[in-house]
């Protein structure tokens, strides 16, 4: 005999991730589904999966009367949660289930679930819907730019990016997330307005052809290939990166646009793996430190906005003509 204080029923709440496509559903998910009567707030992707699957789907307006007639009748009914989960329903469940347990038992059942990386696809659809008629009229403007529009926001990818140092300096866990985050959206921002281009291309192109150079440069890692440490990994990855880009010189690919001072260290870096010396004159102090150094290079800025000099041109000056000296030198 049932004890007086068991539950009539069973409530399996199925929730599937709206990220995946809707019948790739787990062994469990389809056994239950084809076995129990399923009810469902709205008429979704999901749902007509499920009815194609030989499941028998019946929409309801989301109460949790009309759930417990179904149980009261069927013994074991299956909710099928909306892409949101249906979360004020399961709410108003279980908050009756609490009030009356005799009535049914509550389950929570996932029919699938996100992969890792499920929610970029909300950053992209995000994305999509902001630049496309009727979203952000600032985004819309500058996807009516074309090719324009990538030069028009580039100030605006170098200040996120420069605000994500500052979060990483700072080791600021929660800042690093945000900042990062910011640079993600400038990224998928320039792939969304790339589509629309006159040569355009996607994210997804841009994921492909990322990942397709992670596997090339790491034939350690996804081919097999043997290598003795760190130190070969990155001769690997260098030597490879050189056979792609048919670089005739060691002054191609760096990036000109970074501050002179970077600019300045990664040309003379870049020579030196090239074995080209170049004429660099002799600092007027001797440098015991980097604080001596700092000093130094404070007092020339000083100096040079005293004259009426900007120090960041003729230093980015310098540093090109010391570039081409490098090319001439190779050639």
């Amino acid at each position: 005999m049932t004890p007086p204080d068991a539950a009539a029923g069973r409530i399996v709440l199925l929730v599937t991730s709206p990220r995946i496509p809707a019948d790739l559903l787990t062994a469990p998910a389809w056994d239950l589904v084809r076995a129990h009567p399923v009810l469902a707030g709205a008429r979704t992707p999901v749902v007509e999966t499920v009815r194609a699957g030989g499941a028998t789907v019946t929409v309801i307006d989301p109460d949790p009367g009309a759930v417990l007639t179904a149980v009261a009748e069927h013994g074991t009914v299956v909710w099928l949660a909306g892409p949101g989960g249906d979360q004020p329903f399961a709410r108003d469940l279980g908050l009756r289930l609490a009030r009356e347990p005799g009535l049914a038992e509550l389950e929570l059942m996932y029919g699938s679930w996100d992969p890792p990386g499920a929610r970029l696809l909300d950053v992209v659809e995000v994305l999509d819907r902001l630049a496309s008629p009727g979203g952000d009229p600032w985004l819309r403007q500058k996807a009516g730019l074309g090719a324009q529009a990538h030069r028009r926001l580039a100030h605006y990818l170098l200040e996120e990016a420069y605000e994500a140092h500052d979060a990483l300096d700072a080791q600021d866990l929660d800042a690093i997330r945000e900042e990062l985050g910011d640079v993600l959206f400038q990224v998928v921002l320039h792939a969304r307005l790339a589509a629309d281009g006159p040569r355009p291309w996607t994210i997804d192109d841009l994921a492909g052809e990322l990942v397709g150079k992670l596997i090339r440069r790491n034939p350690h890692v996804f081919s097999g290939e043997s290598v003795a440490g760190v130190e070969e990994v990155m001769e690997n990855w260098e030597r490879i990166k050189r056979a792609e880009k048919s670089r005739s010189s060691a002054m191609d690919g760096i990036a000109l646009g970074q501050p002179a001072l970077a600019l300045a260290a990664k040309i003379l870096s870049r020579a030196e793996q090239r074995g080209v010396t170049l004429e660099v004159p002799a600092p007027p102090d001797a440098l015991a430190d980097e604080d001596s150094l700092g000093r130094t290079l404070f007092a020339l800025v000083a100096a040079a906005r005293a004259a009426g000099l900007d120090a960041e041109a003729a230093l980015r000056r310098t540093a090109l003509a010391e570039a081409e000296a490098v090319r001439t030198a190779e050639g």
